[in-house]
């Protein structure tokens, strides 16, 4: 794609009201350094990287004629609905791509806004590298994500439990409109305001929806789809958000706000690594019940504008809720029956799923490698060797292969569906400590590895060894921001 020598922005989010956002001026870093740039990203979307450069000079300098906005919006945070906002993040502008497709850039850790409550605004180098880090991982993963286009230290010292290098990340996405961006709607503004807002999320991110004849439910209908393809993703894979709340639910169905995430190493559905879930509620497990739980939040914002009878706005909403459960079903068993071998989803095969995962937890087996391994025939020895009741699987597994066509079919199918390298978490935490302390050879290897996640190579064996039993049940993951 064709560069562009300055960033030109669009700002087509500032015709809603003035409540969904406040103009913002990002905190003016002494002495910034980049110390990642995602040279083809930016360059695959039509932007030199010194362009980059030259914004924070240009920000640095007080020379802008931009309209840096932060957004309003709220949230169920574990739960408990509270007012939030951007409190440390502003939105650049809306970059538009040859093709006519428009992204935010955003400006992470840029100090505090109006919304920033009791925080400072900024963010720690550390976790700065594992948005990056992790964001790259998904992608190439084939799932929905933001991206990190570059990272930059700040010059500055961040102060959490202790000491950090202070940084910011440029993030793209397509829109950071999220249900709490309407729960802020429904609660704050007025019911003209919050169909604005409808109406401006569907002219930019489902514009086909607009001549439906009830547009608002078929934005409805549409974001449940969505989230049951991304979330079904994530469990595919053995992704745990660790902070799945309203907010950080994005309408345009990529995964975003990398804090606390984590992948999963040894199977047990009630994996938890984020140091704040408490309880579980946002477990590996939990995950499908949660997403269902948030939508259903949405659905309620919607009341007010779905239909003038408030009693037929309850039942139209609760109708499209109610169709959650059987597309889950449908989706979630069609990726995991993938990572088996089988193309379609059909129910009469949901039982080798269902026993295979309990086995993989009553035999603490690796989520990742297990799947890899069935691909191939010493794999499939080393885990039918493992006890009768695994070698039993494994021989009723395979006449249902041999019954619809055999390996031959089966382990393409099983190629594109079970990645080899997943961002472990020990090699990540090891990667993240020597990258902050000057040493960004692992990181970057370990970057190189994730870009091709579904392919292996001798050099890969390193990177597909889970941790160790001790390190395993300590683990947490922070906000870290």
């Amino acid at each position: 794609m064709k560069t562009q020598n300055t960033l030109s922005f669009e700002y087509s989010y500032l015709n809603l009201p003035e409540k969904f956002y406040s103009f913002e001026y990002p905190q003016v870093f002494k002495y910034p350094e980049f110390v990642k740039i995602n040279d083809k990203l930016c360059r695959n979307i039509g932007i030199d990287p010194e362009n980059l450069v030259k914004l924070i000079d240009e920000i640095k300098s007080g020379r802008y004629n931009k309209k840096f906005f932060s957004q309003a919006y709220s949230g169920h945070q574990f739960g408990h609905f509270t007012n939030l906002g951007d409190g440390r993040a502003l939105i650049l502008g809306e970059h538009i791509i040859e093709n006519g497709d428009r992204f935010d850039i955003q400006l992470k850790g840029s100090g505090r806004t109006v919304y920033a409550r009791n925080g400072d605004g900024k963010a720690t180098l550390k976790a700065m590298l594992r948005e990056y880090l992790i964001s790259e991982a998904m992608y190439n993963l084939g799932i929905p994500t933001s991206r990190s286009l570059a990272v930059l230290k700040t010059g500055e010292k961040v102060y959490r439990e202790q000491e950090n290098e202070g940084a910011a990340i440029f993030r793209l996405m397509k829109s950071h409109i999220r249900i709490g961006t309407f729960e802020y709607a429904a609660n704050f503004c007025t019911k003209n305001d919050l169909k604005e807002l409808a109406y401006y999320t569907i002219k930019r991110l489902y514009p086909e929806l607009i001549n439906e004849d009830n547009p608002i439910q078929s934005l409805l209908n549409k974001i449940i789809k969505i989230q049951v393809n991304l979330v079904s993703d994530w469990m595919r894979v053995g992704f745990i958000h660790g902070v799945m709340n309203t907010d950080n639910v994005a309408l345009s169905g990529e995964t975003f706000d990398y804090g606390p995430c984590a992948f999963m190493n040894y199977y047990n559905p009630a994996t938890v690594y984020s140091s704040i879930d408490h309880f579980g509620r946002y477990a590996y497990g939990n995950q499908p019940r949660i997403i269902k739980w948030n939508l259903a939040r949405f659905a309620e914002t919607l009341l007010p504008i779905l239909h003038d009878d408030e009693n037929m706005a309850i039942q139209m909403a609760q109708n499209e809720i109610n169709e959650f459960d059987k597309l889950w079903e449908t989706e979630y068993y069609k990726k995991m029956l993938n990572k088996i071998g089988f193309e379609t989803a059909s129910p009469g095969l949901y039982f080798l799923i269902d026993d295979i995962l309990k086995l993989m937890q009553k035999n603490y087996l690796d989520f990742t490698n297990t799947f890899f391994m069935l691909s191939n025939q010493e794999g499939r020895e080393i885990i039918s060797n493992k006890n009768d009741e695994l070698k039993q699987w494994v021989k009723t597994w395979e006449k249902f292969i041999d019954d619809r066509g055999g390996f031959e079919n089966s382990i393409p199918i099983m190629q594109k569906n079970n990645p080899i390298v997943i961002p472990r978490n020990h090699i990540v935490e090891r990667a993240l400590d020597e990258a902050i302390a000057g040493n960004t050879y692992l990181f970057e290897n370990l970057l190189k590895k994730i870009s091709n996640p579904y392919s292996y190579d001798i050099e890969t064996d390193e990177y597909m060894n889970p941790p160790d039993f001790a390190f395993e049940t300590s683990y947490q993951t922070f906000c870290g921001t």
